[in-house]
């Protein structure tokens, strides 16, 4: 047979084919190809070597043991304070505190005991100073001198009978029949003892003192010293001393006695060197800077939300735990000698009032306020005088220095103003409440007089509301503010000096000249 011709389409593509075949030759394609696949097939054959996860093993079932129940207490173990709201604030979310994020050159002991200063100490230096501070307070005369009688703002007047409310554009009487008050107030209305256009800010008085966010701040009852002790959620208690010398360092002294938030701290009225702080994980110590411990005076299973001392009983200490229960703490005893439930929710503030202390008013995450006559408070069903009522939590309520007005702080975005014979008046001004979780919750704050009240706003300044006027009048601002002020107290001693924390651990103190 003959041989057919080649096509010209089929002779040039032959040459192709010769053509690339040697161009593969020329690069080693296949004999790199072939080493490949030998290494594939190896590595299915699990010669080489490789890091493996290991499957996790299944725990075999076990019999269920039969657990008894023990508090904390008991076992010798400090309550767990870590599935607590760290914020004042009653949101929904709940901050759990990440103890392994916070860098501390040593952990605070947890011990059922005293708790030496030098071992909860935490600042830098010695505190040596700040202890001998303390100390000279008792062998110096009292300089406590009340605003009241310093500045003549407020005339208190004990009279029998009753009088009606008389109403003047200057002046106004005030008398309280069925709380038995039994006290007349002469107060000036609209004439207040501080010159709000003259209060600044300066850059001395402003320092970060400690970590985390500031849950209380408290200036020390004296007019001879400027001191500003401070509680935060990490359990640290802080002092500043805000007249302390360039030599002697920054007047800073930072201890963590507790392990979770600062819920209070009070001055012992007839011994300054002698201090108390609650905690939400249950324990209430008393730091003696003579024995120069942390003593722990009382523990309990349930959180201790709220602390505050009787005017007239210096040997009692009121504190709200757990669930709406307040107890009454006797240091004579060394125990509690009353309990109650006052609230369905846990109870934030606990205030006196100052005109007649045997009124106590308490603020409630329950949105409530209530006012009780501890004369006629039933162990077994507590009965309020009057309970004035909010939209959500509220997380103040605090008795005007004369007692005869009473402001609340609600999350409802309001500044509640209770006044009048009985507290029958009731007016809310519009106020944003609204903090969020990592800064504590707005907690409006008397100042020297009836005159104003002071709170946080969310734009860094301090909104100053007249209850007279029914509205914010003026806003505290300064280019030094760099955070949002959530917290307040005004000097006891000192007309014109207010401090507010953050929620940075920094403490911005404003004052009038």
């Amino acid at each position: 047979m003959a041989t057919q011709k080649l096509t010209e389409y089929e002779i040039k593509r032959l040459e192709n084919i010769r053509r690339n075949d040697e161009m593969l030759a020329a690069l080693q394609l296949h004999a790199k190809a072939s080493l490949l696949s030998n290494a594939t097939k190896r590595s299915r054959d699990g010669s080489a070597k490789s890091y493996k996860v290991s499957p996790e093993k299944k725990p075999k079932k076990a019999e269920t043991p039969i657990v008894i129940r023990r508090s904390l207490r008991t076992r010798g173990m400090p309550p767990d304070s870590n599935c607590l709201d760290a914020d004042s604030n009653e949101n929904s979310d709940k901050t759990t505190l990440n103890q392994t994020s916070i860098n501390r050159e040593k952990p605070s002991p947890c011990v059922l005991g005293p708790l030496k200063m030098k071992d909860a100490y935490d600042g830098t230096g010695s505190d040596r100073e700040f202890i001998d501070t303390l100390l000279s307070f008792e062998r110096k005369p009292k300089l406590g001198v009340g605003v009241k009688e310093e500045f003549d703002c407020f005339k208190v007047v004990k009279e029998e009978g009753h009088d009606r409310v008389l109403c003047g554009p200057v002046k106004r009487k005030v008398e309280s029949d069925n709380l038995n008050c039994g006290i007349k107030i002469e107060k000036r209305e609209f004439e207040g003892c501080v010159d709000l256009g003259s209060m600044s800010l300066e850059p001395e008085n402003i320092a970060r003192i400690m970590p985390g966010r500031i849950m209380t701040v408290r200036f020390f009852p004296r007019n001879d010293v400027n001191i500003v002790a401070a509680g935060n959620k990490l359990g640290n208690v802080a002092f500043w001393n805000v007249d302390s010398e360039g030599e002697k360092g920054d007047g800073i002294f930072l201890y963590r006695p507790h392990t979770g938030p600062i819920s209070g701290i009070l001055f012992q009225q007839s011994c300054l060197s002698k201090i108390f702080t609650s905690c939400y994980d249950g324990y209430l110590r008393l730091m003696d800077a003579e024995k120069e411990v942390f003593d722990l005076v009382h523990s309990c299973d349930d959180a201790i939300f709220s602390l505050s001392q009787h005017p007239n009983d210096v040997k009692s200490l009121y504190f709200g735990e757990g669930r709406g229960g307040l107890s009454v703490w006797d240091d004579r005893t060394g125990s509690v000698s009353s309990q109650w439930t006052l609230h369905e929710d846990r109870i934030n503030t606990i205030d006196f009032n100052p005109q007649n202390p045997n009124i106590m008013a308490t603020s409630s995450s329950d949105a409530t306020v209530c006012l009780w006559d501890l004369r006629k408070v039933d162990a077994g069903k507590p009965k309020s005088l009057k309970i004035v009522n909010h939209e959500r939590a509220v997380h103040s309520a605090y008795f005007s220095p004369s007692g005869s007005s009473l402001a609340s702080t609600s999350f409802d975005d309001t500044v509640g103003i209770l006044s009048g014979v009985n507290f029958e008046d009731a007016s809310r001004v519009h106020h944003c409440n609204q903090t969020g979780r990592w800064i504590s919750s707005f907690r409006a704050t008397w100042g020297w007089d009836d005159s104003f009240v002071y709170v946080g706003n969310m734009k860094r300044g301090v909104d100053i509301i007249s209850p007279a006027q029914r509205r914010v009048i003026r806003t505290l601002q300064s280019p030094h503010m760099t955070a949002i002020p959530c917290r307040f107290h005004a000097h006891p001693c000192r007309v014109g000096m207010l401090a507010g924390a953050t929620g940075g651990g920094q403490v911005y103190i404003w004052t009038s000249s």
